[in-house]
Order: C-alpha cells, then sequence, then structure tokens
C-alpha cells in the first residue's frame, strides 16, 4: 500500500512539473516532450506483454491505425473535438488487437514476434498503394480543436502537449494499479511456467489476449496524439522500423515497472534529437551507439536501476 501510495505521488507530481512546463518551454521543446510521453504510453502497452516473455514487432501496426483514424475522423465522420478523436482511435485500435488477439495469443517466442511484425506490414502495404489516402506522401492532419475551441501555432501544440501529458500519466497510474493485482502477477507466472499457469486455473492465452488488446488500445491513443501534434500521417508510421523502436524503448525500460517505460521514452527521444543535432550525417550512429552502451550497462533495464536507487535509499 505505501509503495502505491509513493507512485501515486510521485506520477502527480510529474504531471504537476509537466503542466507547468507548458508555461515556460519553448514550441520545440513541448513537442519533443510530447512525442517522448506518446511513445512511452506505447511502451506501457508493450511492458505488460514484456512481463509475459512476449516480445511484439508489429505495434506500429495500432499506432498507425490510431494516426489515420485521427487524420481520417475530421473528412470522413465529421469529428473535429481532439478528444473524440483521441477516443475513436484507441477504440478502433483495441477492437482490430482484439479480433487479431485471438490469432496472436496462440504463438509464443519469434512465431508472436514475427507474426506481429507480418500483420503490421500489411497495413503498410496497403497504405502505402492507397492513392486516396496519398500512398507514401500520407496527407495533412486537421489542426486540434477543444470542446469546439479551435486553437493554433504555440496555443495548438500545448493543448496537444497537455492532453498527452495527461493521458500518458493517467495510463501510467492504470498500468501501475494492474500490476498489483493478482491477474498482474499472472505475466512473470506465464513467463517462467505457463503450464503451471493453466493447472493453477487460469487461462494464460486469455490472459495474453486481454494485455495484447490493451496494449493494442494504448498504441493507437498514442498514435493519434503524435498525427495531431505533428498535423501530418504517412505510412512510414506502420513500417517495421517504427515497431522497432517501440520493441528497444520496452528492452532498454526492463520489465520492472512503469518508470522504466517512462524514463526510457525520454531517453531515447533526447539522445534521438540531440543526435540529429549536432550529428546529422551520424545520427543514426551516435543513438546507435549510445543505446547499446545503455543495454550494457543496465542489461535488465533502467527499470532495475530505478530499483536499485529505491532499494538502497530504503
Amino acid at each position: 500500500m505505501n509503495s502505491l501510495r509513493r507512485t501515486d505521488a510521485c506520477l502527480l507530481g510529474l504531471l504537476a512539473m509537466l503542466c507547468a512546463a507548458a508555461f515556460v518551454a519553448p514550441s520545440w521543446l513541448m513537442s519533443l516532450l510530447a512525442v517522448a510521453l506518446a511513445k512511452g504510453l506505447v511502451a506501457l502497452g508493450l511492458l505488460l506483454l514484456l512481463r509475459a516473455g512476449l516480445v511484439p514487432f508489429g505495434h506500429a501496426l495500432y499506432y498507425c491505425l490510431g494516426g489515420y483514424v485521427a487524420g481520417l475522423g475530421t473528412p470522413w465522420l465529421g469529428i473535429r473535438d481532439t478528444l473524440l478523436l483521441l477516443a475513436l482511435a484507441s477504440l478502433l485500435s483495441g477492437g482490430v488487437a482484439f479480433v487479431a488477439g485471438f490469432l496472436m495469443r496462440r504463438y509464443r517466442g519469434i512465431f508472436f514476434a514475427m507474426l506481429s511484425m507480418a500483420l503490421s506490414m500489411i497495413l503498410y502495404g496497403v497504405l502505402l498503394k492507397s492513392q486516396s489516402l496519398g500512398s507514401s506522401d500520407g496527407f495533412t492532419v486537421a489542426r486540434a480543436s477543444f470542446f469546439a475551441v479551435q486553437t493554433a501555432g504555440v496555443g495548438a501544440i500545448r493543448s496537444v502537449y497537455l492532453l498527452t501529458a495527461v493521458v500518458t500519466l493517467l495510463a501510467a497510474w492504470g498500468v501501475s494499479r494492474y500490476l498489483t493485482t493478482a491477474m498482474g502477477h499472472v505475466g512473470p507466472a506465464i513467463r517462467e511456467n505457463e503450464v503451471r499457469v493453466a493447472y493453477l486455473g487460469c487461462s494464460p492465452s486469455r490472459v495474453i489476449h486481454m494485455e495484447y488488446t490493451a496494449s493494442g488500445a494504448l498504441a493507437g491513443g498514442a498514435g493519434a496524439l503524435v498525427a495531431i501534434l505533428v498535423g501530418q500521417v504517412d505510412p512510414g508510421m506502420g513500417f517495421w522500423m517504427t515497431s522497432g523502436e517501440f520493441v528497444f524503448i520496452a528492452i532498454l525500460a526492463g520489465a520492472g515497472g512503469i518508470w522504466g517505460s517512462l524514463a526510457a521514452a525520454f531517453v531515447l527521444e533526447g539522445i534521438h534529437a540531440m543526435a540529429f543535432e549536432y550529428a546529422p550525417q551520424y545520427w543514426k550512429f551516435v543513438l546507435g551507439a549510445t543505446l547499446l552502451l545503455l543495454i550494457v550497462r543496465f542489461p535488465s533495464g533502467l527499470s532495475s536501476m530505478l530499483a536499485n536507487r529505491a532499494g538502497a535509499r530504503s
């Protein structure tokens, strides 16, 4: 109980800091933080699967789907409110993940990873050939609108940034609570011995199906937030390299808890921005080398480092 209260207090404090930064930070920094938070939202969903020993290489499917739903909601359905677009993207992505989950729940290991990537690449191929959706160029997403109030410029960036911060930390709070429940403890048990979990009367397939659906909904919401923030969507959101980036964040974070997922997203996006700024010709090399050093230094992820520090303070 004390751990939950401490987590709640830390999340509330982090939210207050992020909200305060919205009124002093420049627009480029808010955009950077918003993208990092959105990727952290995807990482929170991957955390659920990673704890069960599953590494999906296809969550760009739901990230891309969420972005396109947010982009098409205005011209096709007449929905202009950002909150409604976010809800629609999350629900539709979660629904697709639920349907795909009936197939994904049957596989483990490398088969789970490759099958998820195959589903993602199917969407990528369809979008790439869709001339009505802009093909490889994508299309522009309508400006953010909140409760019929249109925003533009710095105000639009600030509003989407604040929404991303609230949604991500609410999701982090929900995931942290879920991990303390009996169902939340089944994931590591599945990773260790799935047969024994089934003997105890709990269906591993159902748990994986439920967590896969939740992770798909979170990824869809993240894609919608990034699409609205950037104002553009394209098939690259569903490419396998996007999925690889999410997996990299999840591995860098580790399976220890929510703080590793959030920290890994901020670290990756920060290193990416700095490498691209100071070494534009070699930013991929700098990014890869730096992250490789981090993984070598923290083989169990950043969550292990945070856990060790918390234990030392105790």
